[in-house]
């Protein structure tokens, strides 16, 4: 299947990583899908086209992101928003009218998949404690990058992995980021759990 970039940011942006992602998440076709970091929203979008050919609309989808810049969260890796092609820029700006980094543009790049998706907007640290975590499948987790963040939100995901479900770590080797392989590497460890390095060292897929 095709990695498409709906004319927006995507972090899966080099050649291949789309297609390698998707083809993982399709070994597993899970119906419960979350993902931590959404971003423009390409990645959701992705998934969405994916499990809807697996189970039509027999799927959920819940995206989680802060979906805004502010004080709070400028020690945290946010990627950058702003576009370098004038014509992805004045597109947004004059004919969308939105912020391709917002709730409400990530929801109208979703629209088709309404009845399937619940976007949340939130420090995960916070919001995961508060999902049933018994009930997903799957998750993508691409949210902070700072070991404290990586680390919370791995240990909110325990019951995933408990209940033989997936958790695929993105970044895991990015040199600027080396939290998020200290989190990971420690919370395998700590679990006993089952950790493969995948694409590169891109990827860290955890299971039990």
């Amino acid at each position: 299947m095709k990695y498409k970039k709906y004319f927006r940011k995507t972090s899966l942006k080099q050649k291949g990583d789309g297609e390698f992602f998707l083809t993982e998440i399709k070994k597993k076709s899970p119906k419960f899908f979350l993902e931590v970091g959404v971003f423009h929203g390409v990645t959701a979008r992705n998934i969405c086209e994916l499990l809807f050919q697996i189970h039509k609309n027999d799927f959920k989808y819940i995206g989680l992101d802060l979906f805004e810049k502010n004080d709070e969260n400028k020690s945290e890796i946010i990627p950058n928003t702003s576009f370098s092609n004038p014509l992805k820029q004045f597109y947004f700006k004059y004919i969308k009218r939105q912020d391709p980094y917002t709730i409400e543009a990530v929801k109208d790049l979703l629209k088709k998949f309404k009845d399937n998706v619940h976007l949340i907007k939130g420090n995960s640290t916070i919001v995961l404690k508060k999902i049933d975590m018994k009930k997903i499948d799957y998750v993508f987790l691409d949210g902070g990058h700072d070991y404290e963040t990586v680390k919370s939100d791995l240990n909110n995901c325990v019951d995933v992995i408990l209940n033989n479900g997936t958790i695929l770590c993105d970044d895991y080797n990015l040199s600027y980021a080396p939290g998020v392989k200290r989190a990971i590497n420690e919370y395998v460890k700590e679990n006993n759990f089952k950790c493969e390095i995948l694409h590169s060292s891109r990827f860290a897929k955890i299971e039990k």
